[in-house]
Formats: structure tokens, sequence, C-alpha cells
């Protein structure tokens, strides 16, 4: 899940990181006032949950308390890719002297955080990748032994960071370090982070994603930064059918049937086990089918909650017909998510032979849940069919 600007700043914020006076402008009149407490040369920064803002305008500066209110006026109804902003970051321009960018994101391939560090900051990391190489250092550390300010200070020195600047910015890195550990984040970065003229340093751009399932450890946090529990927060507001996916999961705590993304197609998707969500979802897409959601069943849930999973996806405009289908499970009994399943199908109006184009879930109490689709009518395959085949056959039914 993704923060906005403002929050990632609360969080740094209360880990002594250097800020600028700032506040969230919800109406012209906050922007006014905001700008007026600030006294002095101020930014307007749109809050949405992806980059890109200073391209589509939504950023702007303003000299005094009543063109920060014109300029409030003038971002909200812009657009930033598919998103208007929820509010208004108002907050002090800086003279800037030189911008550098830190970053921590997991690598994959390692298991282990990576901390990503430029002396050329203010731009896309890729473009000065791949332009300047030596002004980027990619330094790993351990999410398990005890880190050091060494790890950030090695990091910064690589890119030929020396002196003073060196050690200002090494204990604002290893902050950023210790933050990224602390909160279980995939993403914390500072895009730019700036020395002012007179020497100091100040954050001036802060991004953050946090592990959804980290949610309930995190919960307090969350909670005082007013992030509600149905908001996924996916680089985008989410959108009703999303809100009401994580309502419906929220409701019993018997397995999963929820982490509803939405799309533009026309196949529902009732999928999931151990990674088999994803994998089944991008297996639909090599097909050439249109996915119409994301989501994930399994756990054992009740067999409400598979059933209103399938009455939320077959209510979305567009869907034609579901697929259901999971990976080898052992500890989800077939025959539940078959009752929930067509249950759902029967109280959305539709005849669960007609709109179920595979029922693909291979695990405990099958031969029940096999019995349970011959008497609807379903067409169900066992674990002799592998995912990919299954997604295919869902697919062509669509034609």
């Amino acid at each position: 899940m993704r923060f906005y600007e403002f929050e990632a700043k609360n969080l740094f914020r209360r880990h002594g990181m250097p800020l600028g006076n700032s506040g969230v402008a919800e109406s012209a009149e906050d922007a006014r006032r905001i700008a007026a407490e600030i006294g002095g040369p101020v930014v307007l920064k749109g809050q949405v949950l992806s980059g890109g803002r200073m391209k589509a305008g939504a950023v702007k500066f303003a000299d005094t308390p009543e063109e920060a209110a014109a300029h409030f006026d003038a971002i909200m109804p812009i657009v930033v890719n598919g998103q208007k902003a929820r509010s208004v970051l108002v907050e002090d321009k800086s003279a800037i002297e030189q911008e550098y960018f830190a970053a921590i994101t997991w690598d994959g391939r390692r298991k282990q955080p990576v901390l990503v560090f430029s002396d050329m900051g203010g731009i896309d990391i890729e473009e000065v990748a791949e332009k300047h190489p030596e002004h980027v250092s990619k330094t790993h550390f351990s999410s398990i032994l005890p880190i050091s300010p060494r790890i950030a200070k090695e990091a910064i020195g690589a890119t030929g960071v020396s002196g003073s600047a060196l050690n200002r910015l090494t204990p604002i890195v290893f902050e950023l370090m210790k933050v990224f550990l602390e909160y279980d984040l995939t993403l914390a970065e500072i895009n730019p982070l700036g020395r002012l003229e007179d020497g100091r340093f100040i954050v001036l751009d802060g991004h953050i994603d946090m592990e959804a399932e980290a949610r309930g450890r995190h919960k307090a946090l969350l909670e005082e930064l007013a992030i509600r529990p149905e908001e996924t927060r996916q680089a985008r507001e989410p959108t009703e059918f999303e809100i009401t996916g994580a309502e419906l999961n929220a409701v019993d705590h018997r397995g999963v049937a929820g982490n509803v993304v939405e799309f533009d197609g026309n196949l529902g998707l009732v999928i999931g086990a151990g990674g088999g969500s994803l994998t089944l979802f991008d297996a639909v897409r090599k097909h050439g089918g249109r996915p119409a959601n994301y989501c994930e069943i399994g756990g054992n849930p009740s067999v409400n909650k598979a059933r209103n999973l399938t009455k939320l996806i077959l209510s979305k405009p567009g869907v034609e017909r579901i697929a259901v289908m999971m990976n080898v499970v052992s500890n989800t009994r077939v025959d539940i998510v078959a009752r929930g399943v067509i249950k759902g199908c029967i109280e959305a109006g539709k005849d669960p032979a007609e709109v179920i184009t595979i029922f693909r879930i291979p695990g405990s109490w099958e031969e029940e849940g096999f019995k349970i689709l011959e008497k609807y009518g379903v067409e169900y395959c066992d674990r002799s069919v592998s995912m990919y085949e299954a997604a295919g056959k869902a697919v062509a039914k669509l034609g």
C-alpha cells in the first residue's frame, strides 16, 4: 500500500529527519492560511499516489498567500495519471544548491534490502543509472542482523560525496534504512534530498510503500495517519469495487476472499493459493484473456465468503463469465468453495453451468466438491490439468 507524500513526511518527521514547514490544505482558504503562517514563498503539490505531478502541472509556486489560494483551485481539477488530488501539500520553498537521491527497496534475487544512492537527485534514477552509472551506488544489507551508519556512509561515499556533505547525509540515509525495516516497507525513497545554500540538508519529497500484509502489525500507525482499513492504496485511490472486496473479507476471519483489484476486462477471476493467483492472472492474459479483476481466495474461507466474493465479481459491469482456479493446496476444502461460488452465481441470477467457464481447485474434500459441481453442470478439472491449461480453457470459452 502506498502513502501520500504528506503521510510519508509525517513518518519521516517522527524519526527526526529534516523537513521544511508545511501543512495540508483541503480548501483554498486552507492554502492561504498555511502560506501566511509559513510567511514566505511556498510550493504547492497535489497529493496523488503516483509520479508525474510536475509534468501535469500539479506542482506550483506562490510568493503570496493569495497566489497560494489561487494555485490550490488550479491544482485540484488536474488529472495526474488518472488521479485527481485528494488535497494539496503547502510547504516553504527552499533555495537548493544540490539534490541527492536515496531509496531502499527489496532485491528479489538477493532476498535482501538494497540501498540505492545518487548525488544526482531530482530526476529519474533510471536515467541517471543509464547515462551516469558512476553516480549511482547499490548497497545490500541484512534485514536480520543489526545495521550501522557505516553501511549508509559507504553507499554515499561510493558516489564521490565526501567531507561535510558525507557526514551530514549519513544519519539521514541511515534513518531511512531503519524506517524501511521497522515498518515492513517495500519502498522508502527520498527524491530529492536537498542541500540548501546555507549547508543544511532537507527532505524535499518522499515516497513510501508498505507491505499490504503488514497493515495489522502497524494498525496504530495507520490510524494515527488517518489511513482507513478499506484503503488499498495501490498507486491510486481504491475503487468502490475494491473497498467492498476489502469489507466482505474483513467480516469473517476464516480464510481469505479478498485483496481485490479492479481491471476493465470481461472475465471475472476467483483465484488464489500460495502465489497461484498471480500465476493464474498472468496465464489468463498470456492466452489473450481480459481479466476483470485480481483477487485471492484460499485458507479455507467460509461458504459465505466465497459466495459474497462471487456475487461481487458478477456484479461488476462488463463481466460476462468467471473462472474459479487455484494452485494445488491441502488446506482449502474444495466442497466449501464450490458451494460458495455456486450459491453466489444463483443469488446473482446466473446459471452456474453457463457463467462458470472452468473450476480448477485441487485440494481436500475434492470428491465431494466435484459431486456438487456435477449436480449443477459446471465444468471442472483436477490437478492433472495445469493452471496454465485451465486458464486457456477459461479464455477459450469466451471466444
